[in-house]
């Protein structure tokens, strides 16, 4: 196939992106591994941010900014945080205008809440459906334009040609037909790599890292790696569905934790905010009760909102208790939910440019979770939805742009015959090692190894049991079958996690200190001296990379005492 511009990921900012370059005359295609009716966005419930004024008058998009660098331990890139809170009303403008069903106020006004450590109510939403209702106005507005979005495609190479794109190959995940896409430029959007613990709020085929492996072979880096979010209530029951999110709507409408003792533990964490303290905050303590023997015997913690009212429950928390009669048969208005940290988001991913989110491979780009830059140590709740409306606009632009432009377009055969010899080894192969089980061995040494809390001890060890199995990954051997060629696409994602987990241990090693959702308990202080980004490739390993200063006026509100009284607000 040819395209103009091919993005790959079908979610929030594939589609955002695919839109701006449909309505700029572009061609473009859009193709994902999964059903775009199902992307991650959808998962999001609490909220999108932008400082649109409508509640608090005082709002503006520098405090905005200041916030956001202030959560993020001052590890996000100044240049991109301003980019994304001064663009976030026209994101929320964009959606508004393609139909998006915003909760709003009597008088019409869009409605926005608290969230999280946001100084003001900024965060507009709908329902606990948010995410969903994006992804539902943006395929809207995508099928008004025509855009061709493929869902059953798996991209396993970029194509490059001296340094530069020309292309992808990849197959269908349904018949396993080899798919090779020539494109001016490629947008690189699908997703992060928190599927590579063994409790994570990602499902089975999401999240391995693809975005990671996709960018860094074709020569890009990998900025931040180390820096991932816990979120502090993810189910352990059952097992193939452990990780999923309890939404902090739960403990937002009152609900309380409690360890096996049937102690109310986060008195002893944070005693003003209790359960209303942040995200990285709550996921330490649970950690730290499990760990020291505080846990239940199924190695978790106990969320409960069986003391409210039951009208309360079912108006505020329908998508929990759903959930939770759906896998578990647990009723939320009578029992307590047993839950632990679980992995939730990368905020970090592949380096991008401020400007446009290119990579630095020419017509390569990335954006939404496969980017990196704006959340740094912490990510500030409601961030992640606007930051794919803000540069899935911004970024189309630019590879538009990049499209009519590029006029002399080189392609390399050499690279199409090893991205087609790689598919062919897999499939030819009679090797014993199964992809799922070797998935399943990273995602438990990622948990015992980088988890809430690190050391260099573990994280060495943990860097050790990968090359083990790395090794074994060379005798992996895919089987497809009359219900298709998921085996090969379960190969490919083994591929993905193991560059994901390397690049993360080892940045993890080299950030020696405690901040923000990197806690180090060799190095529990921060150092000032590492505020800045760690980078990753596969050949040249781990640098470090300094961070420019935020505009005089960011700075000086990023500085101010933040009011942490949680009267009012929602946690993240």
């Amino acid at each position: 196939m040819t395209t103009g511009v091919l993005v790959i990921g079908t979610g929030g900012a594939g589609l955002r992106a695919a839109i701006e370059l449909a309505e700029r005359g572009i061609q473009v295609l859009a193709v994902g591994k999964r059903r775009k009716h199902d992307a991650h966005t959808t998962l999001a419930a609490g909220g999108i941010n932008a400082a649109l004024a409508t509640m608090d008058p005082e709002d503006t998009w520098q405090q905005h900014a200041a916030d956001t660098l202030r959560e993020s331990y001052f590890l996000a890139d100044p240049r991109i945080v301003e980019v994304v809170t001064k663009n976030a009303a026209r994101g929320i403008d964009d959606l508004e205008r393609w139909g998006m069903p915003f909760a709003r106020e009597e008088d019409g006004r869009i409605s926005q809440r608290f969230f999280g450590a946001h100084k003001y109510r900024r965060t507009c939403y709908a329902g606990d459906y948010t995410g969903l209702e994006i992804q539902r106005t943006l395929m809207h507005r995508a099928a008004e334009l025509d855009v061709p979005i493929i869902d059953t495609v798996y991209i396993t190479r970029l194509l490059t040609a001296d340094g530069k794109i020309f292309g992808a190959y990849g197959f269908d995940v349904v018949d396993g037909t080899p798919v090779q896409i020539h494109a001016d430029a490629v947008i690189l959007a699908a997703g992060g790599h928190n599927r590579i613990w063994r409790r994570t709020s990602s499902r089975r085929d999401e999240n391995t890292g693809d975005s990671f492996r996709l960018a860094a072979l074709a020569g890009g880096k990998i900025r931040d790696a180390e820096l991932v979010q816990f979120h502090p209530s993810g189910i352990l029951e059952p097992e193939d569905a452990a990780g999923t999110l309890v939404s902090e709507a739960a403990r937002g409408e009152g609900g309380i934790l409690t360890n096996a003792l049937g102690e109310r533990y986060m008195s002893k964490y944070d005693p003003e905010r209790m359960e209303l303290s942040t995200r990285d905050r709550v996921a330490l303590a649970g950690y730290t009760e499990i760990a020291e023997g505080r846990g239940t015997a199924n190695g978790g913690v106990y969320l409960d909102v069986s003391h409210l009212p039951r009208e309360v429950i079912m108006e505020k928390l329908p998508r929990v208790y759903r959930t939770m009669i759906d896998l578990q048969m647990l009723d939320i208005t009578t029992t307590k939910i047993e839950i632990a940290p679980t992995a939730h988001y990368s905020m970090g991913g592949v380096w991008v440019t401020a400007e446009e989110h290119s990579t630095g491979v020419d017509g390569l780009y990335a954006i939404g979770e496969a980017s990196s830059g704006v959340h740094g140590a912490n990510r500030l709740g409601g961030n992640s939805l606007i930051e794919l409306l803000v540069y899935g606009r911004i970024t189309g632009e630019a590879a538009a742009e990049y499209a009519l432009n590029n006029l002399n377009v080189t392609r390399d055969l050499a690279a199409v015959d090893e991205a087609r010899a790689e598919m062919a080894a897999l499939l030819e192969s009679t090797g014993t090692e199964s992809a799922r089980k070797l998935q399943r061995e990273i995602r438990d040494l990622m948990t015992e190894h980088a988890g809430v809390v690190r050391s260099e001890e573990s994280l060495r060890e943990g860097l050790a049991k990968l090359t083990d199995i790395a090794e074994r990954e060379k005798h992996v051997s895919a089987h497809p079958d009359i219900a298709g060629f998921d085996d090969l696409a379960h190969a490919f994602d083994l591929k993905g996690s193991l560059l994901a987990a390397r690049a993360t241990l080892e940045c993890a090693i080299e950030r020696r200190e405690t901040r923000g959702c990197h806690n180090r308990s060799d190095y529990p202080e921060m150092d000032p001296a590492l505020k800045g980004n760690f980078i990753w490739t596969p050949d040249g390993g781990v640098s470090f990379e300094t961070l420019p200063e935020p505009d005089e006026e960011i700075a000086r509100l990023a500085a101010e005492d933040m009011d942490d009284s949680p009267k009012g607000k929602l946690v993240e």
